[in-house]
């Protein structure tokens, strides 16, 4: 019986059915991701693909395709005036409120991480502004900005730190900074919940070890909990980037992009290309040009960190 098991396996037929098996148990989980995989295709690049065929084409004001008109779009929306001042702004806006989000987020995190008297309390009230839509933080916001009846006037005369109202919102040098600060904030809560979901999974063992060899609370820090939670950072600052360079309501609903389209990044711009203005051929090209940034950007810093990471490990 050995005998012929063995001359089965080593049959041409035996060999066939062992290949057939292996094939189809590494082919088992891609077979079973297929539907998801497929459906995500189509929610994903369905509307890219309609996006490319309108900005290839001239499109009337109600979305109708006229005739082709090849990469015309693309050179309409460089030659409009406000597309340079969009894109910095845009580059300045996202980087300052990521950038920002991050070195404020970390900190708060190492705090609602050690064990004190209402932590859980604290941990609550740091959370409480994510359960809140933006549209609705961009109205209480632009409530407390008002420049004559608003909190943050009468905080500041209350105080005696002003004499006369401010209109924060109103004025091209005060609204984008202050938006800046306000889209700080709203988008600390999902920070610092990934940051305390890293630092929860960290060992324990490796930091008593440390005290016991004498480490400080900075030598811990440094070469412990930063390497360690790194991934955690990556995290945060790659879907913030892709969150916040898309932000929409928070400007939208505070100034609309105005006084003069001072506090106008590309997405409000978008909004106003197709919406107000009717240029849907050319809000299309700026959706692709938005969506090969994003896509550029991501994929270098992913680069960047796997590099990164190889060469540390």
């Amino acid at each position: 019986m050995v005998l012929q098991g063995a001359a089965l396996s080593s049959s041409p037929v035996g060999f066939l059915e062992k290949r057939r098996r292996a094939i189809g148990k590494a082919a088992a989980p891609y077979i079973l991701i297929l539907p998801s995989l497929l459906l995500s295709l189509w929610i994903i690049g369905y509307p890219i693909f309609d996006l490319t065929d309108m900005s290839l084409h001239t499109v009337t004001r109600f979305g109708q395709l006229k005739d082709f008109s090849g990469l015309a779009n693309f050179s309409n929306l460089l030659a409009e005036p406000l597309f340079l001042e969009c894109l910095i702004r845009t580059l300045v806006w996202t980087f300052a409120v990521v950038g920002g989000t991050a070195l404020l987020s970390l900190p708060i995190a190492l705090i609602l991480s050690e064990d004190f008297v209402g932590r859980h309390i604290a941990r609550i009230i740091i959370m409480l502004p994510w359960a809140v839509s933006l549209t609705m933080s961009g109205i209480v916001w632009r409530w407390a900005m008002n420049g004559q009846s608003g909190m943050l006037n009468a905080t500041l005369y209350d105080l005696g730190l002003m004499k006369e109202p401010i209109a924060w919102l109103a004025t091209a040098g005060t609204a984008f900074p202050v938006e800046i600060a306000i889209g700080i904030v709203v988008s600390i809560p999902f920070s610092v919940t990934v940051f305390l979901g890293g630092l929860s999974s960290l060992p324990t063992e490796i930091y008593e070890a440390a005290r016991i060899d004498g480490a400080g609370g900075w030598q811990r820090w440094r070469f412990l909990t930063l390497p360690l939670i790194r991934p955690f950072i990556n995290i945060v600052l790659v879907l913030n980037f892709i969150y916040v360079f898309n932000s929409f309501p928070l400007i939208w609903v505070m100034t609309q992009g105005d006084p003069a389209n001072s506090t106008d990044i590309l997405v409000t711009w978008l909004y106003k290309l197709a919406f107000r203005y009717g240029k849907l051929d050319v809000a299309s090209a700026l959706s692709i040009v938005m969506f090969l940034i994003l896509l550029a950007s991501t994929m270098v810093y992913v680069a960047l960190a796997m590099r990164n990471e190889r060469e540390t490990a």
